[in-house]
């Protein structure tokens, strides 16, 4: 049967002011009218019914996790100690399906992506989910065609096709490529031969513990130790230890770049991992000086900013002869940077907790 797992641990510093430590960029409404892992849980309910879903997030955010999340038992919704990047959650995740059913498959996915419309990604599950009974020792990612030369994201080089299911077709993974510079990124975008790497997996939860322990044997031992002792008074305790002492790597890194079998589902669906401020460029329509603008805002001479104001309106931002700046009021904080260091954001996020300004984190 198919299980969901969903990731939920990201603190999202590239969306620094709006997404802060208490409440990352998961919970916030970015698009639309529910929060990010809100519409993450609605997209897979048709799929998983609430029995076979997890979601993995940090300790800290268990109970917010839960209130935005009522459809879910409490005892869904994980908290990590620490964290210790994907392999780790899509470790604990295999194991715990496992525990539940030995012949589980998994659909893992991020909690802070946008996707639509939803019935294309659920078909496009349904052709995964497809794939990994027939091909049971692959790993299945899921491609993004790119619409521009995105420097921030890995990418995956389609190989030969190898079916069509529902109209969606499938191919062998050739090689992954880490995040590149724009000159390559330029030139994998006019390849036609590279997708954007979604961070979206199916696969059998025995099919990516046991590439767990060939790649990362530590890693595996340890959540199988933590699962083992789920059910006893002694899981906390053996969690916090044994999550403690895991070196952080990410599921790429770790698996999916050695595995000896990945298959590329091409994705029908439209895709924004909502990354950082520019995001809303792709959401949002411009005026005529080719402003993004959410806020009460009066600009004279403004050209291609981005501008947003998080409350209750009564705020007037006003620009005066500026370009190509992301401006953004958020509560206690003000942001502004130049859109071609939007990268750097999360720098700020750094130098806040250098300084221990944690009030503003």
């Amino acid at each position: 049967m198919l299980h969901a797992v969903i990731m939920a641990g990201g603190g999202g510093t590239r969306f620094w002011p709006r997404s802060r430590r208490a409440k990352p960029k998961q919970f916030l409404k970015l698009a639309g009218d529910a929060t990010l892992i809100q519409q993450t849980l609605e997209r897979i309910e048709a799929l998983t019914p609430p029995e076979r879903t997890w979601v993995i997030t940090g300790a800290d955010y268990v109970a917010e996790t839960a209130r935005q999340l009522p459809s879910l038992r409490a005892d869904r919704v994980v908290g990590e100690p620490c964290g210790r990047d994907t392999a780790a959650c899509v470790g604990l995740g295999a194991a715990l399906c496992l525990r539940d059913d030995p012949d589980a498959v998994m659909l893992v996915m991020p909690a802070d992506h946008v996707i639509e419309p939803a019935q294309e990604f659920r078909r496009a599950a349904q052709v995964a989910e497809l794939m990994v009974s027939e091909h049971p020792d692959a790993l299945v990612t899921f491609g993004i065609q790119p619409t521009f030369a995105a420097t921030g994201y890995g990418y995956i080089e389609r190989g030969v096709e190898l079916a069509k299911r529902q109209g969606v077709p499938t191919f062998r993974v050739g090689s992954f490529r880490e995040k590149p510079h724009i000159d390559l990124a330029e030139q994998l975008l006019a390849s036609g031969r590279h997708y954007w790497n979604s961070g979206i997996f199916a696969w059998r939860a025995a099919t990516i513990l046991a590439l767990l322990r060939a790649n990362q044997p530590a890693l595996a031992a340890a959540v199988t130790r933590i699962v083992t002792a789920w059910d006893t008074s002694a899981r906390d305790e053996v969690l916090a230890k044994e999550y403690a002492a895991l070196t952080k790597v990410s599921i790429d890194y770790a698996v999916m770049e050695k595995a000896p079998e990945v298959l590329m589902v091409q994705a029908p669906f439209q895709w924004d991992d909502v990354g950082s401020w520019l995001a809303l460029e792709r959401r949002q329509p411009q005026d005529a000086a080719h402003n993004t603008v959410l806020a009460n805002h009066l600009g004279i001479d403004t050209h291609n900013c981005i501008i947003f104001e998080e409350g209750d309106g009564n705020r007037l931002i006003a620009t005066l002869g500026v370009t190509d700046l992301i401006i953004i009021q958020d509560g206690d904080a003000i942001l502004v940077a130049h859109r071609d260091r939007e990268g750097d954001i999360k720098k700020i996020v750094d130098r806040l907790n250098q300084r221990g300004l944690d009030e503003y984190l």
